[in-house]
């Protein structure tokens, strides 16, 4: 084969330089002289180069190479064209490998593109490289993009010969990111306020709960204002007889000096309300036989059990149980609870003293602090010219002080009432003192506690003043003293000297009809005997009385009586029994 070829594209020497990959031969132009390239007319008509073949009908042969003239770089619309195989599309003519200028039979499309069937040479550079059967057709609107290889031969490919799939890039990401944080924060947003909603709403209904269950505690306990007259008790709504009340009476033996000392504790269940009543020795009663009777004789006579069911009789109340506490278990029980304070309205001394007088055990004041001895000591004086009433106080006192330091949990005032290791009077129990203590204790802690002494007059019977304000306000009992339809009761006292003297007067009276007390010994004799009443009514029952016994009618006379005593006999040495 020649070395030097023309290859259809003009009459320029080309020489065969090797065979492409798919055994096609490669072709070089070898450089000649460039002739001045001719100025470009975007106007001119150029056959061959514009539409004129179209216009015609007629193609326009292929520039020729042999003159030594440069085809023209660029077509009618000014478009560059890499060689002058193109038509005025740009677009390449049928292949003629021996430059014929034959057309290649194979058809074209109206733009002058080549059919699938086929071939078309291109020129890269220099080298000119056989074309290679054509693929499936493509858009032919867009031109066809142009192989190209780098100086290693290797295909050069450029960004422009792929399609590419736009990803999102770090911006839209974040934008994205920020789209469902703003998302996510508003939805936070909501839901912390329907929280928020929901808490108000349960912190309403709370507080209104609270609010009507404080009303309604408040109401039960009876402290609401307005619906009481009495302390603002719920007992005011509650008849007084109707109230719920537990009662335990306690008895004080002082095992020293002798001589008791009584008061009943009450707890008003209804009215929330605690109250120490002091019973004055000289209150009459009725012993078991009918005799009267005073509660300082039927303690020591009847017991408890029997002065319990008089006391009964006698206030129209229900005692519960009796406490029996004797001086030595008042002192175990006040160190117990640890030492109690209370205001000392006297000075007490020292009976343990060597002298009598020089020292003082207890002082007076306010908010002392009582040991056990001390608070025995004081519970149990009496100074010279007080009445009875005057050291029943202050047992008062020391029981309210205690009741302050006992336990308010009943678990532990029934240990404490264990500890004291004390036999109690059935059918009082341990637990049943600790319980009702407990319940006391709470009271006197929160204010809810007084004391008040239940006033009785000289023969020791009640009157209508006391059963309003304490038997019936109190206890809700009734006043039921020994007196009105029974018979005369006579205490007699014997200041003849002689001791039998007492049993014969008894005989006499009792074959009269008249109730005899023991008034006991005097410590002087008399010469002249005395009948004695203190109320003018009682004057006709002391004059029968004196000729009962044989005494002259002068020696009935007004004055005090014996507690519990319709009429108060002393007899003298002037006095005569009467013989069988």
């Amino acid at each position: 084969m020649n070395d030097r070829y023309d290859a259809g594209y003009g009459n320029g020497p080309y020489e065969l330089v090797g065979y492409d990959e798919y055994g096609q031969p490669v072709y070089r132009q070898v450089p000649a002289e460039q002739p001045p390239q001719a100025s470009y007319d975007p106007y001119a008509q150029q056959q061959g180069y514009g539409y004129g073949s179209y216009a015609t009908g007629q193609q326009s042969p292929a520039p020729s190479y042999d003159s030594g003239q440069q085809p023209s770089a660029y077509d009618s619309y000014g478009s560059a064209q890499q060689s002058s195989a193109y038509d005025s599309y740009g677009t390449q003519p049928p292949y003629d490998p021996y430059g014929t200028g034959a057309h290649d039979p194979s058809p074209y499309d109206p733009h002058g593109q080549a059919a699938s069937s086929g071939q078309q040479p291109r020129v890269v550079g220099q080298t000119a490289y056989i074309p290679q059967q054509a693929g499936p057709a493509e858009d032919t609107h867009a031109p066809e993009e142009t192989e190209r290889r780098d100086d290693t031969g290797e295909p050069d490919y450029r960004t422009e010969q792929f399609a590419f799939v736009e990803e999102p890039d770090g911006d839209s990401e974040d934008v994205i990111d920020w789209l469902k944080f703003t998302e996510n924060r508003t939805e936070r947003r909501e839901e912390a306020r329907r929280r928020a909603r929901s808490r108000i709403t349960a912190l309403v209904i709370v507080l209104a709960l609270v609010a009507v269950g404080g009303v309604g505690y408040l109401w039960w306990a009876g402290r609401l204002p307005g619906l009481s007259s009495t302390g603002g008790k719920t007992g005011a709504a509650v008849p007084v007889a109707a109230q719920k009340r537990d009662v335990i009476v306690v008895h004080l033996h002082n095992t020293g000096k002798g001589g008791t000392s009584t008061v009943l504790l009450v707890d008003n269940t209804t009215t929330k309300q605690g109250t120490t009543v002091l019973l004055p020795n000289s209150l009459a009663l009725t012993a078991d036989d009918g005799s009267p009777t005073t509660l300082a004789k039927s303690v020591d006579e009847d017991g408890s059990s029997g002065t319990r069911d008089q006391l009964d009789t006698v206030l129209g109340t229900s005692i519960q149980g009796t406490w029996r506490l004797d001086t030595p278990y008042l002192q175990n029980l006040v160190e117990l609870v640890g030492n109690i304070d209370i205001d000392t309205n006297a000075d007490v001394p020292d009976a343990g003293a060597k002298k009598k007088g020089t020292s003082l055990l207890v002082h007076k004041g306010t908010d002392q602090t009582l040991s056990g001895k001390m608070a025995v000591a004081y519970a149990t004086y009496r100074a010279a010219g007080e009445s009875q009433n005057a050291q029943l106080e202050r047992f008062g006192q020391v029981m309210l002080g205690v009741l302050r330091k006992m336990p308010s949990e009943p678990s532990s005032a029934i240990t404490t009432v264990q500890t004291l290791a004390q036999i109690l009077d059935p059918p009082l129990t341990d637990k049943d003192l600790g319980t009702f203590l407990a319940k006391l204790a709470d009271l006197a802690k929160s204010g809810d506690y007084k004391s008040a002494l239940l006033p009785v007059q000289a023969d020791g019977t009640l009157t209508a003043k006391t059963s309003d304000s304490v038997v019936k306000d109190i206890l809700g009992g009734t006043a039921k003293s020994p007196g009105a339809g029974s018979a005369v009761r006579v205490s007699v006292q014997n200041a003849t000297g002689v001791k039998g003297d007492t049993e014969k007067a008894r005989v006499v009276l009792l074959n009269g009809g008249f109730t005899f007390l023991e008034g006991g010994t005097a410590s002087a004799t008399q010469d002249t005997s005395k009948v004695i009443y203190s109320d003018a009514s009682r004057k006709a029952d002391a004059t029968e009385v004196a000729k009962t016994l044989g005494l002259p009618t002068g020696s009935v006379t007004k004055g005090s009586v014996s507690p519990g005593a319709n009429v108060s006999v002393v007899l003298g040495r002037d006095y005569q029994p009467a013989t069988s």
